[in-house]
């Protein structure tokens, strides 16, 4: 499926540079929203934050469009599964409870 694709994508793309695991976790949630989403002017915006080559910036605008072409049922069913990942027994250990308020509004705020 297309989400897998997107989390290789993420994998793949690790010279992104993420500092500490609080910031990796609200950075991906953040890119993986507005990938999601399909507004390029939101994806730009949330690229911007890791000085993207030209190359990585057109790879997440084409994982973009498969999102686009698998539309509203496939969107839905990464989104939850990314929500079961986040509110994984194992993620609420890991995180503490203010990151998991931070990512929390992240997805609110952009998503909603």
């Amino acid at each position: 499926m297309k989400g897998t694709l997107l989390l290789l994508a993420f994998l793949v793309i690790g010279e992104l540079g993420f500092q500490t695991s609080e910031k990796a976790c609200a950075s991906f949630f953040g890119v993986y929203l507005s990938t999601v989403s399909g507004n390029r002017l939101w994806l730009h915006h949330e690229l911007s934050y890791f000085n993207p080559t030209d190359g990585e910036t057109k790879s997440f605008e084409k994982i973009q469009d498969y999102y686009e072409e698998a539309g509203l049922k496939a969107k839905s069913q990464d989104v939850q599964f990314m929500a079961s990942m986040l509110f994984s027994s194992e993620c609420l250990k890991y995180y503490s409870k203010d990151t998991m308020t931070k990512i929390l509004s992240v997805i609110t705020k952009k998503w909603m």
